[in-house]
């Protein structure tokens, strides 16, 4: 009585329940006994004959109960427009939030499947900050005319598109965000026609997906990465059904567990009576298909042109995503997308470094304090979010200052790991906080800005050789006085942008030569329900620190670099990967070496 109950949702209409019968054997069969299981099937119109069958496999663990949604589509009817969307089962998946309140989070399965794994297993990851967990749709990955649809129409990465058919679902989060109220929205607003229900989910829950291991999903179809003994759900997708075709791959598992329901004859004659003009038609809906993906690809009013041509984005802002997507193509990261006005030359002696002149120690400290106050006011506003910090204790077992590296992104970046630093103990040990910024930043703002970049503890670089050799020394200085100084590995600040990038040696000779540890830290971003002024979701900002980098006492000088550098790029490779659920991939094919 006191185990935890898991809930899972088919869909299914009285034709398809014998395979929901299949499918549901098969998971009650490899499922813990340590849960409870509380199986909902979703109908309007299953025969009192197919109910009484799937209730037979009821036991100890597995309750089971058809729900009919037929009143419920009654009381939404007028929020859908005069289609036929509420009466396919397919939908039903969007109404099991606001159906059943009770749950915070559920499994939605389709009927075409096999369980071989335990899906308490499935059911357990955390999904709290995520609207669902979701494997990717290999029809995407796999094929070039639906990954190429999917990107054109639905305006999403083919690798970030997930297959339907099996979710895990954030109930609470559908209810706070009202997927559901976005579902009909986007119902009224545009017709995805050629995977339907998969698509308007994707639009919905781009950017909010947990990406679970797809052996979880393991789709009948193109190469399956999977062996067998690996796979934990098989889907059998499109005409790999078992049921209308000898010979499907991995069709035993199907077998096996078909032939221990009362079906079993029904669905060997099924299969053994499936009309060839059937097959015919199969085949023609598949290639139907493909040509209605290929169509609506070329479309100039599809779904995502429309929002582009709607979006709020400034012409400056597009520009620069623009320049940013042709970049990566062109693998030159190390180059600048914003159109920053060119800086004079700074002078050797122009800048105190070290802050030695009183002058220059009273504007620091009011440029801190307005600082403070700025960005406080931006949090405020909800137009500066940090949702998250982790990793602090990596910041609190140096005992010595470090490089920090960070990803660069915005030009307020800095202001948040500035927070992460007075959140450690050595802001409270009167240590400071330097970041290093280029010249022109330093030499070209006027007014507000101006004062925050050239008195807020910043360190500017120079085209001037002597000037250069003052600010080395002035890192050294700061570090062995046990300083923290921030630095962008990767040169270039590239708004928004999510990926790692290949890394410069700077931030590792400084590391080497002063003979202390470099911090990685990596900011992950999630779209946040805030628009900024140019119109684009302000970004929530997870800080994640890894682990301290410290110079290897046997390696030279260059080869201590090269080792940091290395490992820095691994670290943030891994945060970005384990953060974002998918493996680090750049457009152009690029493969750094960690």
């Amino acid at each position: 009585m006191n185990k935890p109950i898991i809930p899972v949702f088919y869909a299914c209409d009285d034709n398809f329940v014998k395979f929901t019968i299949v499918s549901l054997k098969s998971m009650i069969d490899n499922a813990s006994k340590d849960y409870n299981y509380s199986i909902h099937i979703l109908h309007t119109n299953v025969s009192d004959k197919m109910q009484e069958a799937a209730l037979k496999l009821k036991n100890e663990n597995f309750d089971i109960e058809f729900n009919d949604c037929t009143d419920y589509l009654k009381s939404i009817s007028d929020m859908l427009p005069i289609r036929d969307y509420y009466s396919k089962t397919t939908y039903y998946r969007l109404f099991i939030s606001e159906m059943f309140k009770e749950y915070d989070k559920a499994i939605y399965i389709d009927s075409d499947t096999i369980v071989l794994g335990d899906i308490s297993k499935l059911y357990n990851h955390d999904i709290s900050n995520y609207y669902v967990g979701a494997c990717q749709e290999q029809a995407m990955v796999q094929e070039k005319v639906y990954g190429d649809y999917v990107e054109a129409v639905c305006g999403i990465s083919r690798y970030e598109y997930f297959n339907a058919g099996m979710l895990l679902i954030n109930c609470k989060m559908f209810r706070e965000k009202k997927v559901l109220n976005q579902f009909v929205d986007l119902l009224h607003v545009y017709n995805f026609r050629v995977t339907q229900d998969e698509d308007y989910l994707n639009v919905i829950c781009h950017k909010n997906v947990f990406w679970l291991e797809n052996s979880w999903n393991t789709e009948v179809f193109g190469e399956i990465k999977y062996s067998d003994e690996e796979i934990n759900i098989i889907h059998y997708i499109m005409v790999s059904k078992p049921w209308h075709y000898k010979d499907c791959r991995l069709e035993k598992y199907f077998w096996k567990y078909a032939s221990q329901t009362e079906f079993y004859e029904d669905i060997l004659n099924e299969r053994d009576t499936y009309p060839e003009e059937k097959k015919k038609i199969d085949m023609e809906g598949a290639e139907n298909l493909s040509k209605l993906a290929i169509y609506e690809t070329q479309r100039d009013d599809s779904y995502y042109q429309m929002i582009k041509k709607k979006s709020q984005l400034s012409e400056d802002r597009l520009a620069v995503l623009e320049r940013i997507e042709q970049y990566e193509k062109e693998g030159k990261f190390d180059c600048d997308v914003e159109n920053d006005v060119p800086g004079r030359e700074i002078k050797p002696g122009e800048v105190d470094y070290l802050k030695k002149k009183l002058s220059s120690k009273l504007r620091s400290k009011i440029a801190y304090k307005l600082a403070h106050k700025f960005v406080d006011k931006l949090q405020k506003e909800r137009q500066f979010i940090i949702k998250e910090i982790r990793g602090i204790e990596n910041f609190n077992i140096l005992d010595t200052g470090a490089i920090i590296t960070c990803n660069h992104f915005n030009a307020f970046d800095s202001f948040a790991m500035e927070i992460t630093f007075e959140n450690s103990k050595h802001f409270k040990n009167k240590k400071k906080f330097f970041r290093i910024i280029n010249e022109a930043n330093y030499t070209s703002y006027p007014g507000f800005y101006g004062t925050l970049m050239r008195d807020c503890n910043t360190l500017p670089l120079s085209r001037n050789q002597e000037a250069m050799h003052q600010f080395a020394k002035a890192i050294d200085t700061l570090l062995n006085d046990g300083n923290f100084v921030l630095v962008y590995p990767e040169q270039s600040m590239w708004w928004n942008y999510r990926k790692p990038k290949p890394l410069k040696k700077g931030a590792f000779q400084f590391s080497a030569r002063a003979n202390v540890p470099v911090l990685p830290c990596f900011i992950a971003m999630e779209d946040s329900d805030v628009l900024d002024q140019s119109g684009y979701p302000v970004q929530e900002y997870t800080i994640i620190v890894g682990k301290p980098i410290y110079p290897n006492p046997d390696l030279k000088f260059r080869d201590n670099v090269n080792y940091q550098m290395s490992e820095n790029y691994k670290i943030w490779k891994e945060i970005y990967e384990d953060f974002y659920g998918r493996p680090l991939a750049y457009s152009n094919g690029l493969k750094v070496e960690a």
